[in-house]
């Protein structure tokens, strides 16, 4: 799986399961990762840019859907993020971002838990 991607993914999981510890530690691993700015300061409203690509696009609406699965309903079908992302990936790469994605949501809520809060830089 594209490195860039998978940090987009994990920086995105933290931003809306507001992990402050898990923001600190991946906007760092994103600027390791060679990510250009724009995407990393966008990151919060990457459907309103221009900067993200087709298949960049579609991997965070499925890894939003994943995320807010409890807002999944009927009007707001999980397989019309899962089509969108079959357009751009192949069934092996999606279980690779779904694994990313499902494992960023374990972190993040383990942090919330623990009570995780950064005082200084983590180390990435």
């Amino acid at each position: 799986m594209d490195r860039a991607l998978a940090q987009l993914l994990r920086l995105r999981v933290a931003q809306i399961n507001n992990c402050s510890y898990c923001l600190l530690v991946h906007h760092a691993a994103a600027r390791t990762a060679d990510i250009p700015p724009p995407k990393i300061e966008t990151l919060t409203a990457w459907w309103e840019t221009r900067v993200f690509s087709e298949a960049e696009q579609a991997a965070l609406a499925y890894a939003e859907a994943l995320t807010r699965a409890a807002d999944v309903t009927a009007n707001n079908r999980f397989q019309e993020a899962h089509d969108r992302m079959a357009a751009h990936f192949t069934e092996d790469e999606i279980l690779e971002i779904v694994g990313v994605v499902i494992n960023m949501n374990i972190w993040t809520r383990l942090k919330l838990v623990e009570g995780a809060m950064p005082t200084t830089t983590p180390s990435v």
